[in-house]
């Protein structure tokens, strides 16, 4: 299944994408795409019903985050070895983990906003794992069963905040605007094989990132067995799981995002995100 939100920002419906590619409503069914509906109990109830018995949503909609009260958005960092080689880091040897503040989440089109004195905001796609079941420390061989799904994220990130500033990444990570998430949560049924997906990143047209899950250092399974060691993982909770290269941070000069600016992202089979670059307001 592909699920998704709509409408305007504080007030998004649920909503399933039929095979036809019709967008149908199922704010009759369930409240959100969120918590419990995202249980294997929960997903298996939506894949009983018929989407030709749900209304189908008119017109061209805002789609909002694909996932609704996200509980922690955990981020992965360097885990894709060519990507630690353009930013002259060495590759981890376990998973380098850093939150992301919930409160950057926003709709995959909705526009990102440069921080206030920012001149290094740059650009990450990124495949991100929602979680299903709850997860406290599962095995490899076990962690799949607790994830409900996929999604693209585009890890904005603004790098002097990230780096110069001091103590932990996050900061760097969790401005405003800084967590596009979706279009669709795609269900983990629908994802036959989430390490063999393309993805690419361009802006204003230029493809600056064009890699592949299949290169990831650390996979899907051992990421969610990792992280459900260290906290336990609750229905909705994101896991973005690194990116590929091409980083601003990473070009010669660097390149970094200014107001104007358009960015597209998309990874194959999870659907594709367009942000115009704004200004700073408060």
């Amino acid at each position: 299944m592909k699920l998704f939100r709509y409408g305007e920002p504080g007030c998004e419906k649920p909503g399933l994408l039929d095979a036809q590619g019709t967008l149908r409503d199922l704010s009759g069914v369930v409240d959100d795409i969120a918590g419990d509906v995202l249980t294997h109990a929960g997903l298996a109830k939506l894949r009983a019903l018929d989407p030709a018995a749900l209304p189908a949503v008119a017109g061209s909609p805002r789609y909002g985050a694909a996932v609704g009260c996200v509980g922690k958005m955990v981020c992965v960092g360097l885990n894709y070895s060519d990507h630690a080689a353009e930013t002259n880091a060495k590759v981890p040897e376990m998973p380098i983990l850093f939150m992301k503040a919930t409160t950057a989440i926003v709709g995959p089109n909705d526009d990102v906003m440069i921080p206030r004195d920012s001149v290094k905001t740059d650009w990450e796609v990124e495949l991100g794992i929602v979680i299903g079941d709850v997860a406290r420390d599962v095995s490899r061989e076990q962690a799949l069963d607790h994830v409900a799904g996929y999604l693209v994220v585009n890890d904005v990130s603004e790098r002097e905040f990230q780096l110069e500033h001091c103590g932990q990444w996050v900061k760097g990570k969790s401005c405003d605007t800084f967590g596009p998430i979706g279009p669709y949560l795609v269900t983990r049924d629908d994802v036959p094989d989430a390490q063999n997906l393309s993805m690419w990143l361009e802006v204003n047209g230029h493809r600056y990132q064009n890699g592949s899950t299949r290169t990831m250092v650390f996979d899907v399974p051992t990421l969610v067995s990792h992280v459900s060691r260290y906290m336990t993982l609750m229905p909705g909770d994101v896991i973005s799981t690194g990116t590929p290269p091409g980083v601003g941070l990473g070009q010669k000069p660097p390149v970094y995002l200014k107001p104007g600016d358009v960015m597209e992202l998309e990874i194959e089979g999870l659907g594709r995100q367009r942000q115009n670059v704004v200004a700073y307001r408060r």
